[in-house]
């Protein structure tokens, strides 16, 4: 049997990562997958049958909005940007996303003694 690592992300973390990198720079899906993945040193690697659908999911709930660009590569892409409606929506989220993690911090250092 081979030894997969695990690596599903909780719900909602890949919306947060999406938004969170797009407020720094709009890019366009392929770029924004291999931010993720650098940023994380490679623990994070998103593909394509997570993100297409994690930015149509944000596009209809209008927290990203998209124009058609011109990659690096020459190439046509959609370059996403994060509406104002997407930042308010990421503040909510990374501030719950904090409040759950103190908690199971504490259940885990709990756990120590």
């Amino acid at each position: 049997m081979k030894n997969n690592e695990h690596r599903d992300l909780f719900p909602g973390a890949l919306e947060m990562m999406i938004l969170r990198t797009l407020k720094r720079q709009p890019l366009h899906g392929y770029a924004l997958a291999q931010y993720i993945k650098r940023t994380s040193n490679d623990l994070l690697q998103i593909e394509e049958g997570s993100l297409y659908p994690a930015l149509q999911r944000l596009l209809k709930a209008e927290l990203v909005k998209a124009e058609w660009g011109i990659s690096s590569t020459n190439r046509r892409v959609r370059i996403y940007k994060p509406t104002a409606a997407g930042a308010k929506h990421l503040e909510r989220e990374v501030s719950r996303f904090e409040r759950m993690l103190k908690g199971i911090t504490r259940v885990l250092a709990r756990g120590e003694s």
